[in-house]
């Protein structure tokens, strides 16, 4: 019997930290990041204590919990620039990374913050900016991306799409779709319909 019990007590924390993953995942997509450590500590039924021993802060909570999204951001990234159009690749940056994070309101938040102390979810982030970056800059110098574009862009439209609310999932990432598409008319160097928007502003 003493021989089985590391076992089981490895099993037990195995279980605590799977629950506690689940809840913070789950309270982060509608709640947000804002969500208190005690409340997620509730939904996993696991005590104060227990949650701050396999996670020490939100941050490497946050980490952990949005890791697989933060590796498709990375995949989407790469996608984009193995594509041998560039401004393809940025469009199809754009529409995937709108839906991803329309999916998830915590998972944007956790995004577009600075965590200090959870490393790889840092690293993750400024890999994925930094892709996007050599991508803008091959589509301008196609000349297909407006001149003006710089990464805030991006950053912006993030927080523009994290605006979007909708009733379920599927009508947010319906929504968020219609964003993206409007969102990259938007970053176009030359726009088919520039010319006719514009004659009807003068008119």
């Amino acid at each position: 019997m003493p021989d089985r019990l590391p076992h089981t007590l490895r099993s037990d924390a195995s279980d605590n930290r799977a629950r506690i993953l689940d809840a913070a995942r789950a309270l982060f997509a509608g709640e947000g990041l804002n969500v208190p450590m005690r409340e997620i500590a509730r939904r996993a039924e696991v005590g104060p204590a227990t949650l701050y021993r396999h996670f020490p802060t939100k941050e490497t909570l946050a980490a952990e919990a949005f890791g697989d999204q933060l590796r498709v951001c990375r995949a989407f990234a790469d996608e984009g620039l193995a594509d041998p159009d560039p401004w393809r690749g940025f469009c199809t940056v754009i529409e995937k990374t709108c839906e991803l994070h329309a999916r998830d309101r915590g998972f944007t938040e956790a995004f577009m913050a600075t965590f200090p102390n959870a490393i790889d979810c840092t690293a993750d982030r400024e890999y994925t900016l930094t892709a996007v970056a050599e991508l803008a800059h091959r589509a301008k110098a196609a000349g297909r991306l407006r001149a003006d574009f710089v990464l805030d862009d991006l950053i912006l439209m993030l927080m523009a799409n994290r605006g979007i609310h909708a009733g379920s999932t599927a009508a947010r990432v319906a929504a968020s779709r219609r964003f993206a598409a409007f969102v990259i008319r938007a970053f176009q160097a030359t726009p088919d319909h520039a010319g006719r928007d514009a004659e009807s502003v003068r008119r």
